[in-house]
């Protein structure tokens, strides 16, 4: 036996510290992407914003006092634009202050915000543009507890609607105002307190329900005897049933305090598109969101001592190099600051490059997108067209594990103002599934209920060839009963 070296070529794979910060960074959406930064800035002094004026109207950086995308001069009054729709870019556009003699200091002193306001504001972004009017009437007629005042039947007959359609507004309006605003009716009201108190986890008496809904004039008038007597209740558990009514539920939830601070109620998440994509000249336009809200950059400091003690390491450069940077240099006593700098620059130009990198890569994945599910961003979900990442990864040049990480927990802003998740354009079942409910809904005028092998034979008339069992699972996923049951 005896002992040796041997050499052998061999190729592995080998994932640099870079590379998973890089992956990291790119799989982050808008929001987690803030957050990160804001970290960043707080952990690293090297790194730092560069304030640069942005045009008002597209958000992107002006050369001077032009917009190379709007070419137009931002000294000349722009023309007034409707914010109704989008009301967080009045909030975000800058205003410039006049210090004359004619300036009153009191102008600037903020306004408190109006409940209607909000309310019709936030039933806007649910409501369809006809419906707007309708909105605005029955916000107007909230009196001041917060219940609504008008007869909704002369309404209907007025506006030329159906009562459920009526019905349907005033769901909107009671989903996104405060809890209990706009029912029409006291006990509506308390109701709708009690089923939002509910959905909270709230711990809830049995009785409380039972009375609001059908005893609540009894409970009014102190008839606290009929109540005992009719429901089988104790005098503990009316007592307690009053006590919970008193501090939970609000007759005038208009004039409750908590709305003066107040936002929505809705459970549902907001969501900022990461990715807008716009129509312009005829053209399909796709911009990254965060390239207009900050610029990051090397602090110079930093960059003055990184570049001199970089000159006086390198064997042929300038041992004396700029005379006040070499002062600068000069200040660092230590190697343990000359590492500080060393360690603090080129972390922060790693950062820099990362998410130079994520902006690059979401842009040729979006443009990608663009050119294969361009019928689709111009028509509809009738137009979405089969697409798998393998695919999007093959046109762009990178491999499919980079496409969704990319595209993962991302959201996308379609021409239409419609914000959908980049999952979309990889489930073709969403075309299939909105004809499968344009066919149901069609059966629902005729009373016709449409079983899910007859739907099946329709969609293959169409030449979309499925199986029942699908049909069935996408009816599920839509919500829709079987046909025995509707």
């Amino acid at each position: 036996m005896e002992a040796g070296y041997d050499l052998s070529p061999e190729m592995r794979t080998w994932v640099s510290p870079s590379l998973i910060e890089a992956n990291y960074i790119l799989s982050l959406s808008r929001l987690e992407l803030q957050a990160v930064i804001a970290a960043e800035m707080d952990a690293n002094p090297a790194l730092d914003v560069d304030e640069r004026p942005v045009c008002p109207l597209c958000g992107n950086v002006l050369e001077g006092t032009f917009c190379p995308v709007c070419l137009v001069s931002q000294r000349r009054d722009a023309d007034p634009e409707n914010y109704e729709d989008f009301p967080e870019i009045l909030a975000m556009s800058h205003t410039t202050r006049d210090d004359g003699d004619d300036f009153d200091p009191l102008s600037l002193v903020a306004q408190g915000d109006d409940v209607r306001e909000q309310i019709l504001l936030d039933a806007r972004t649910l409501l369809s543009e006809d419906e707007y009017p309708i909105a605005e009437y029955l916000v107007d007629a909230l009196d001041e507890r917060g219940l609504i005042t008008c007869d909704l039947d002369e309404l209907a007959r007025l506006t030329g609607r159906t009562r459920e359609e009526i019905d349907a507004i005033v769901e909107v309006i009671q989903d996104v105002a405060p809890v209990g605003v706009g029912a029409r009716s006291l006990q509506e009201s308390l109701l709708l307190q009690i089923a939002y108190l509910r959905s909270t986890d709230h711990d809830i008496p049995w009785q409380v329900e039972r009375i609001v809904q059908d005893y609540l004039p009894e409970f009014g008038a102190h008839k606290f005897g009929q109540l005992s007597k009719e429901l089988g209740l104790k005098p503990d558990e009316i007592e307690e049933a009053r006590e919970f009514i008193r501090t939970h539920l609000n007759p005038f939830p208009l004039q409750a305090r908590s709305n003066r601070s107040w936002r929505t109620p809705t459970s549902s998440a907001y969501v900022a598109p990461d990715v807008v994509i716009s129509l312009r000249d005829g053209e399909l336009a796709v911009e990254i969101v965060d390239t207009r809200e900050f610029h990051l950059r090397l602090s110079p400091m930093y960059g003055m001592l990184s570049a001199e003690l970089g000159r006086r390491k390198a064997p042929d450069g300038n041992a004396n190099g700029h005379a006040e940077h070499a002062d600068l240099a000069a200040e660092l006593p230590t190697e343990d600051d000359r590492t500080h700098v060393r360690q603090s620059s080129t972390r922060a130009k790693l950062f820099i490059s990362n998410i130079q990198q994520r902006r690059e890569t979401l842009l040729k994945i979006t443009r990608c997108i663009c050119e294969l599910q361009e019928s689709f961003l111009r028509g509809g979900v009738r137009e979405l067209r089969p697409l798998t990442r393998a695919v999007v990864a093959q046109h762009v040049g990178v491999h499919e594990s980079t496409v969704s990480r990319a595209t993962a927990n991302k959201y996308v802003m379609l021409p239409s103002r419609r914000v959908i998740p980049y999952s979309d354009f990889f489930t073709p079942s969403l075309s299939t599934k909105d004809v499968i409910k344009e066919l149901i809904e069609r059966e629902a005028q005729k009373g016709e209920p449409l079983t899910d092998r007859r739907i099946c034979d329709l969609l293959l008339r169409q030449g979309i060839r499925i199986a029942r069992r699908t049909v069935a699972k996408y009816r599920a996923e839509l919500g829709i009963l079987p046909s025995t049951m509707r």
